[in-house]
């Protein structure tokens, strides 16, 4: 086993795992990061935000993020799904306390990362899954801007989405769409029309077109992009399987860590969107930072 054991396991290598990575290959500390390619952003073709890359390709991003970090010795890359992970009884002689399984294969580490993002549950819209990421969207800084203060709709899941009807003005004209999912009180109403925002009440028959919804009275209303808030849930079992212990949020539940980004479970770390509730490729790569860090910090001075 002592050929096989890495400093750390990275599962998941977007944003925040590549990131942690990085902090940690230049450490000179020996690094596995498995990845199985899903990205979250996968379906947009711009990413905003993120300084010096912002308007560029999130794949690019990715890949160049990738390049980067593999130019470093000691960082292997494998690309695969991790089946599970658990912690040994009792480290071997090399110091090993977790073991990941994937595809039959056993790999083994003295810490273990989790970035492994989440799976967004869109709100059950025909046309909507279709046009997740490039006509509609969940973050208005992420996509907003480019809208060019053209007509928002907002559609609403819950009264969650309050958020987006309250925010969205800032970025154009916004109607919020209410399509049977809550009504708001009075002073939710008010709030509204002091931000200038049109209730529409009529339920949503599907999303056509650019951004074009189709109501159930027949109108069609069109809109330079949609808003709409989608659940999430953790995209890997590990998590669970682990015993970690998780924080619930408003559209679902994040892995609960430290502020060196340690979770309930001594020697495994998480970041990226499984351990924070607000997402971006920015946020991602500063959690993955942060996280390298504490992973560092961890094998020069922790115990577990």
């Amino acid at each position: 086993m002592g050929d096989t054991i890495h400093d750390v396991i990275i599962i998941g290598g977007s944003y925040a795992g590549l990131a942690a990575a990085l902090q940690l290959g230049r450490a000179r500390r020996k690094v596995l990061i498995i990845d199985e390619g899903l990205r979250r952003n996968r379906f947009a073709s711009h990413s905003y935000g993120f300084l010096t890359q912002d308007g560029v390709d999130p794949a690019v991003i990715a890949a160049q993020a990738r390049a980067q970090v593999l130019a470093y010795p000691t960082v292997q890359f494998l690309s695969a799904r991790a089946d599970a992970a658990r912690r040994l009884d009792t480290a071997d002689a090399a110091g090993a306390a977790f073991e990941v399984t994937v595809g039959g294969e056993r790999h083994f580490a003295r810490r273990l990362l989790l970035a492994t993002g989440v799976r967004d549950i869109l709100p059950e819209i025909k046309g909507l899954a279709q046009r997740w990421g490039k006509s509609v969207f969940h973050c208005p800084y992420c996509h907003g801007y480019e809208l060019d203060q053209g007509r928002i709709g907002v559609i609403a899941a819950s009264p969650m989405s309050m958020h987006h009807g309250l925010m969205l003005p800032d970025w154009g004209p916004t109607t919020f769409l209410l399509n049977h999912a809550f009504e708001p009180n009075a002073d939710e109403l008010a709030s509204l029309a002091a931000r200038g925002v049109t209730v529409e009440r009529s339920p949503i028959e599907a999303i056509a077109g650019h951004a074009d919804i189709r109501l159930a009275d027949g109108r069609v209303l069109a809109f330079a992009g949609l808003f709409a808030l989608a659940r999430f849930e953790l995209a890997s079992p590990i998590a669970c399987q682990l015993g970690l212990d998780l924080e619930e949020g408003p559209v679902g539940a994040v892995i609960r860590t430290d502020p060196m980004k340690e979770t309930s479970m001594a020697g495994v770390f998480a970041c990226g969107d499984a351990a924070r509730p607000m997402a971006s490729v920015a946020l991602a790569v500063g959690d993955g930072s942060l996280a390298g860090a504490g992973l560092h910090r961890s094998l020069l001075f922790g115990t577990i």
